[in-house]
């Protein structure tokens, strides 16, 4: 199994950040790995929602579809994909440190198999390294 959690202060207000965050269309911006988010299902946002999602990882280029699990908005997402040879649930956590600071927590867990299943201690510590981008670019982004 590997478990990979991350988090960030970001100066803005709960809602702001978690708007952003939570909106798959900001993925490409924010995120190192992800070329491209395209909604298989309406917008906006809510339990059931799927995007296809197009990134590369460690060399190989991943075509994936996550469907929304969870959706608390202000507070949590979590998505999960089931296809592929590494299923992979993501949670966000929002949480208001004051009224203009948001904690910012990444959650992947993912259990691999085949290929996926041998390197994935190599695997967890660069998941890490990217989520660690991530946080710092939406930090970036948001602050301005």
């Amino acid at each position: 199994m590997v478990d990979v959690l991350t988090e960030i202060d970001i100066k803005s207000p709960v809602d702001e950040v978690s708007r952003y965050a939570s909106n798959p269309d900001n993925a490409p911006e924010w995120y190192v790995n992800i070329d491209s988010a395209e909604w298989i299902t309406e917008k906006p946002l809510k339990i059931g929602s799927k995007i296809a999602f197009k990134a590369k990882f460690l060399g190989r280029e991943l075509a994936y579809i996550y469907e929304i699990m969870e959706y608390v908005p202000g507070m949590k997402l979590v998505m999960q994909t089931s296809e592929g040879p590494f299923p992979m649930k993501t949670t966000y956590i929002w949480k208001a440190i004051d009224s203009k600071t948001t904690r910012m927590t990444l959650r992947n867990q993912g259990e691999p198999s085949g290929f996926s299943k041998l390197i994935s201690p190599f695997m967890a510590s660069m998941m890490k390294k990217a989520n660690r981008k991530d946080l710092r670019k939406i930090k970036e982004i948001i602050e301005g």
